[in-house]
């Protein structure tokens, strides 16, 4: 589920929006060799010839790299070579592997999910196995990192792992000759229609295949007589920004703008709408939240500022730099920070920033969280001297995210402290997959969720996890779980949910209680989705800045 404590929050959005939005999707990254021409060049060269004690001047150049960068913006960044690859992978549309999810508990990798028509469902393993031997070397216990195993279980394409698995009701380890293959990643693994009328996506990342996976769900909506479409990019950090224009141009008129760029040494560049997007007339609503970023806001920015739909949720996080990537020649890289983008009304949605301050600029968010920015519309400080008009003459601002049209408040009053415990120390998570895992043959009889759900319905279950949540130390406080009990319940059947049917079935339940949800499907339904005109202000003008 989508519910975070404030210092996971903070970390899942450090995680996901700082990989940015990049200019150059879809090209080859511009190769870089530096010449020996400043003052740093001639003070390595001191050190190569004349420093007292033999050293690696290579190592302190490593080492000094990422102090460099960090006295820029807060996304301009290092990649060491050791970690181009798994830096890359998310934005990439597939990579080489054995196809599993997967997840860590008790010092055992524990398969989650088989991906379809990838090597390991083709030797039949099975989601629930746990890999207990890799290439005949035990492979639990300490050793058994996130880190470790995918090293060992990603690869070249062709390449074989042999890998020995314990599985429920079998006595003696399976053991397995896995081809590693080509694993496509996807971006969008929900999007189904909500009452038969309105098309749910969530975007999960703008990479490579987006676009086209955009493309496919749109057009299965409208074989199934689709009315209007929800796009959700809560959680999206960014990605590739050519995907977000490309996903924009499907809803707008010929001529109308959806972003331009600008940097001291990059001329602007600006994108309009081509007039061949298919979903020009439909009603639209974007979903937003705190970690919504980059390529995200982009996309939300463009539909406001051009009044083609209806922002819903909460304010972004305001990343409005854009990163070009650099890759040196012994394979590290750099992604650095050459323009900013500006919306359609000419507004630049980057947060302020101290140079050299990553630190600060991380803790916006849980800053945010404090002010109860997420309970309250009216904590939210807009700055008044970056006033901007869309197309209609609607007030925006800029200097601070994407301020969604209506407001909706995270709901925290039914998490109480045993809630919070449940969650941080990964009890729930625990016990869930304890649990389907245990029952995974019958579960797996129900093919929808709502089928599932009235099953796990009659079990009782959230006595269940406290009797096991207290075995593992924590203490039950019936004040507490009977407060939170419809969270807990709802908690614990999204994950078992998600262990036995997957993804889809998982954001089609949640989105059953989502309030953000909830309220686009209630705009929708009340023909509101379109933007009007201010009663009291006069149509305006484009104001973009071109």
């Amino acid at each position: 589920m989508k519910k975070y404590t404030p210092t996971l929050l903070i970390l899942f959005t450090l995680l996901g929006v700082f990989m940015g939005v990049y200019i150059s999707g879809g090209r080859e990254n511009t190769v870089i060799q530096l010449t020996g021409n400043s003052k740093v060049d001639e003070l390595i060269e001191l050190v190569h010839s004349c420093y007292v004690d033999s050293i690696s001047v290579d190592d302190i150049i490593e080492k000094a790299m990422p102090k460099i960068i960090n006295e820029l913006d807060p996304h301009s960044t290092y990649i060491p070579a050791k970690e181009l690859e798994s830096t890359n992978a998310d934005l990439k549309s597939s990579f080489s592997g054995i196809g599993i999810r997967f997840l860590i508990e008790e010092d055992t990798i524990h398969i989650t999910d088989i991906i379809r028509g990838g090597p390991s469902e083709q030797v039949g393993l099975m989601a629930g196995d746990r890999i207990i031997t890799v290439n005949d070397t035990l492979f639990v216990g300490d050793v058994c990192t996130n880190d470790a195993a995918m090293k060992k279980l990603k690869g070249p394409k062709g390449t074989n792992v042999k890998i020995g698995v314990q599985r429920y009701g079998e006595k003696d380890l399976l053991h397995f000759n896995i081809t590693r293959g080509d694993i496509p990643v996807k971006s969008i693994e929900a999007a189904y229609l909500i009452d038969d009328k309105w098309g749910y996506i969530q975007v999960e990342r703008f990479a490579e295949n987006t676009f086209t996976e955009f493309i496919l769900a749109l057009a299965r909506f409208m074989r199934n007589n689709c009315q209007g479409i929800i796009i959700d990019v809560r959680g999206n950090g960014g990605g590739w920004l050519g995907i977000a224009t490309q996903m924009a141009n499907e809803f707008l008129n010929k001529g109308d703008m959806i972003v331009y760029t600008e940097g001291t040494n990059q001329p602007r560049s600006v994108e309009y709408a081509n007039g061949r997007g298919n979903f020009r007339n439909i009603p639209l609503v974007v979903l937003t939240d705190e970690t919504s970023a980059s390529a995200s806001e982009i996309l939300a920015g463009t539909i406001q500022d051009n009044d083609r739909g209806t922002i819903i949720g909460r304010r972004t996080f305001g990343k409005g730099l854009v990163q070009q990537p650099f890759d040196f020649q012994d394979g590290s890289a750099v992604r650095l920070t050459i323009a900013r983008y500006y919306t359609p009304s000419g507004r630049c949605i980057q947060k302020p920033y101290n140079i050299g301050n990553a630190e600060e600029y991380a803790m916006d968010i849980l800053n945010r969280y404090e002010r109860g920015e997420f309970f309250s519309q009216d904590s939210i400080h807009q700055n008044d001297s970056l006033v901007y008009k869309t197309r209609l003459g609607r007030t925006v601002y800029g200097g601070g995210g994407i301020m969604p049209d209506i407001f909706v408040s995270s709901d925290t009053t039914d998490i109480t402290s045993y809630y919070s415990q449940a969650v941080s120390k990964r009890l729930i998570q625990q016990y869930t997959f304890r649990y389907s895992d245990v029952n995974r043959k019958e579960l797996s009889a129900y093919t929808t969720y709502e089928e599932l759900l009235a099953h796990l319905k009659s079990k009782n279950l959230v006595n269940d996890f406290v009797k096991y949540a207290a075995n593992k130390g924590l203490k039950p406080r019936n004040i507490q779980i009977e407060k939170s009990h419809k969270r807990l319940e709802q908690s614990i059947y999204a994950n078992i949910i998600y262990n036995i049917q997957g993804m889809l079935e998982h954001v089609r339940y949640i989105n059953t209680f989502d309030v953000t949800v909830l309220k686009a499907i209630e705009i929708l339904d009340a023909g509101k989705a379109f933007p009007q005109k201010p009663a009291t202000e006069k149509n305006s003008d484009r104001t973009a800045h071109i």
